[in-house]
């Protein structure tokens, strides 16, 4: 097998390790025995603590995924990832991260070194033309939806904060004031909805953003992987890394990116926010919003 970015891929791993497990080596077959029963586990394992619980070294590990058609043990790491990401509960996640944080000072530092490394796999494999139609499609709807569930409506409410300072159609859809599908039934062709979703994708989520595909809205997913159910529905999908440290996501990607996009917007409309945030001075000064 050679490896792609085929979404399939994973969801093929388990049964391509059971086909190839009788021409492995013995090593091998203690690797592959260890992922088909823990591979909820395997994928938050780094190539040496995999080695180290199964009793091969960390180089065997790296054979093995590449056996298997990875170029490296962190693409393996990311299918055994795509498995179980969707469906690990609140409690499990908290059993996962019991032995990795074990005092503030390592609680820091692995949480910063996390993001950091997921914005720089986002800036590395998220794709810049779909980040440019999304930009444009936005300046041309007759209405923006903005749309995140649970603790995605944080971003959601982040990146509409500021795309209302730039245009005066922007709607966050509210979590707190009625229906969700009140909020969005004049939704048509002429608009678009921009949908965060991570895991556990809320089903909710998918429910509005196919609902608005079924109106002919231009759908805009930033989510984080072609297999979340809104990426499905999506005209343009803007991935971001978001594994998990422990049983609080990673966010902070996704709010990278909200920023980009605000940015990107604000830009094409230069000359006519700058007549509008020269207007906002005179009223901050004028009734003294600002120290």
């Amino acid at each position: 097998m050679e490896f792609t970015n085929n979404i399939n891929d994973s969801k093929q791993l388990i049964s391509i390790i059971q086909s190839r497990y009788p021409k492995m080596s013995k090593g091998q077959k203690l690797i592959a025995q260890y992922i088909i029963k823990n591979y909820d586990k395997v994928a938050f394992m780094t190539a040496s603590k995999l080695g180290e619980t199964v009793g091969v070294s960390e180089s065997t590990v790296v054979r093995f995924a590449n056996a298997l058609g990875y170029p490296g043990y962190p693409k393996l790491q990311d299918a055994l990832q795509e498995l179980i990401k969707n469906k690990l509960t609140t409690v499990q996640r908290v059993e996962m991260a019991n032995n990795d944080y074990s005092d503030d000072a390592t609680i820091l530092s692995k949480v910063l070194k996390s993001d950091i490394d997921n914005i720089r796999g986002t800036l590395e494999e998220i794709d810049a033309k779909a980040f440019k139609d999304a930009s444009e499609e936005i300046l041309k709807a007759r209405k923006i939806y903005i749309l995140g569930m649970r603790s995605s409506h944080v971003i959601a409410q982040y990146l509409g904060f500021y795309l209302d300072l730039i245009l005066d159609n922007v709607h966050v859809i509210r979590l707190d004031m009625g229906d969700v599908f009140e909020q969005i039934v004049r939704i048509n062709e002429e608009d678009v909805i921009i949908a965060f979703s991570f895991p556990r994708y809320s089903k909710k989520s998918y429910q509005v953003v196919d609902y608005a595909k079924n109106k002919g809205a231009h759908i805009i997913s930033i989510t984080d992987s072609y297999f979340a159910p809104v990426a499905c529905l999506s005209d343009n999908t803007l991935l971001v890394k978001s594994n998990m440290a422990s049983f609080v996501d990673s966010l902070v990607p996704a709010m990278t990116v909200a920023n980009a996009l605000a940015i990107s917007v604000g830009m094409k409309e230069k000359e006519e926010i700058k007549k509008y945030f020269d207007d906002l001075e005179k009223i901050w000064e004028q009734y003294s919003i600002y120290e």
